[in-house]
């Protein structure tokens, strides 16, 4: 099957930029001795998983129990759950997934938190890992670095089924920082927070084995920062416009990896002073105050209309755009724009080799 004949909008991943993706940043990290645990919320896809884990990931970080569930049901192990899983149902189904997984790891911040997963881990007769899940400048969830963090493994070392491993530090807000310099004096210094905390923690006779952060945004300054053992990196699979407006070392663009996952769209109305597509509200992420970038033809600008429907203003377009033409766009935010679809379709130059299922929820036969 041709990508062309497609049912659009879908989403479309390269299958050649996408492996040159996942290759880069499995050099980069056994060169840098630095651990790749990816996180799953970019892709939500047990097979994209399955080849970071084939590369040298020693695990997968989810974002949700729903997330831990799918990957652990497919067999994946080293798993992190890096969001707190307070209170039902969250809580009886992180135990049936350590049933399936029992190396599963979860975060923590909340002394309440602590007592209930001791709770429920000893009534289900089994260990759980915990990770500290330190606020080190997002301001989201996460305890303060320092001392509220020492009493909260304190109260970890009490609980009898609970053992700490180490400290979650995830600095989204430095991911984003527009050029590369000003990015890694906003990484450095918010992981030195974390730092700061491991010691502390290990002076008082807490093991802290695993100092887990980064970002695709900082994959390539977090790793000189010494005490940092993993990454989390994860949109770097993909890739998005949000990401490639941040800047490189080397210019004012992020290339460091590829475009590799398009909506690919068709031109449903063309006259001389409209171009219509069928990618609208539905089928890009709306969470960023700029939508999405044509892959394929240049000086031409998207404009939402409606929820089945994008503009194009063609100002100095590099070629001609036609009725029935299929254009592929770069999502703005790739995360929150694969939640929106049921599967990716795997192509390799124009040939379809087949689909992926996000979160399983498409297995059976796919519409063209």
């Amino acid at each position: 099957m041709n990508v062309l004949d497609l049912a659009t909008p879908c989403l479309v991943l390269d299958l050649d930029r996408f492996e040159s993706n996942i290759e880069r940043m499995s050099r980069f990290a056994k060169s840098h001795s630095v651990s790749m645990r990816p996180h799953a919320k970019t892709h939500k896809c047990v097979e994209v998983a399955r080849r970071q884990i084939a590369l040298g990931a020693i695990g997968i970080s989810v974002a949700t129990i729903a997330e831990a569930e799918v990957m652990a049901a497919a067999g994946l192990r080293g798993l992190l759950l890096t969001a707190e899983m307070v209170g039902e149902p969250k809580v009886s189904r992180l135990m049936r997934v350590m049933s399936q997984a029992p190396d599963t790891m979860v975060v923590v911040d909340n002394p309440e938190n602590v007592h209930e997963l001791q709770r429920a881990a000893a009534t289900a007769g089994v260990q759980l890992t915990l990770l500290i899940d330190l606020d080190i400048g997002q301001n989201r969830t996460g305890i303060e670095p320092g001392e509220p963090a020492l009493h909260l493994a304190e109260e970890i070392s009490r609980a009898r089924n609970l053992s700490l491993k180490g400290i979650c530090a995830y600095a989204g807000h430095a991911a984003h920082v527009v050029g590369f310099e000003a990015r890694k004096a906003a990484s450095i210094k918010a992981m030195g927070q974390a730092l700061e905390t491991r010691d502390l923690l290990r002076r008082n006779g807490h093991t802290i084995e695993i100092l887990s952060g980064g970002s695709s945004g900082t994959y390539n300054i977090d790793p000189e920062i010494d005490g940092v053992t993993e990454l989390q990196s994860g949109s770097y699979v993909f890739m998005d416009v949000e990401y490639r407006k941040i800047g490189g070392q080397s210019g004012s663009v992020y290339q460091d990896f590829e475009p590799a996952l398009t909506v690919l769209s068709t031109v449903i109305h063309r006259s001389q002073k409209k171009t219509i597509v069928d990618a609208g509200l539905k089928a890009f992420a709306t969470d960023r105050a700029f939508g999405p970038e044509l892959s394929d033809v240049s000086g031409v600008t998207y404009t939402f209309v409606g929820d089945e429907h994008g503009s194009l203003k063609l100002e100095n377009p590099s070629r001609e755009v036609r009725l029935g033409d299929k254009l592929r766009f770069i999502p703005p935010h790739c995360d929150p724009n694969v939640n929106l679809y049921d599967r990716i379709y795997c192509a390799r130059g124009e040939n379809v080799e087949g689909f992926w299922p996000i979160m399983q929820r498409a297995t059976g036969s796919p519409y063209f």
